[in-house]
């Protein structure tokens, strides 16, 4: 069984990212996480994190909708400039 929540440094490595770019993902409210212990530290619950990249590929697929590959072969620039 995988447990509940997940330390900062798993969650970067699952995401290929910084602790400290986790950290300010929480700290910003992007990345739900509670606080556990006397000092304070963060976990972030698995069940989150998979709500988060299910969000960010959303977010993802509306950006690619909105700014379409430009097909560069069309572009009279492509070659550029000496044609």
């Amino acid at each position: 069984m995988e447990p509940r929540f997940l330390l900062m440094a798993d969650v970067a490595e699952q995401l290929n990212v910084s602790t400290s770019q986790v950290y300010h993902m929480v700290r910003s409210g992007e990345l739900p996480a509670i606080k556990v212990g006397g000092r304070g530290q963060w976990r972030i619950e698995r069940s989150k994190l998979e709500e988060y990249i299910e969000r960010k590929y959303a977010e993802t697929a509306e950006w690619v909708r909105i700014n379409p590959l430009v097909d560069r072969s069309d572009d009279d620039s492509a070659d550029g400039g000496f044609a």
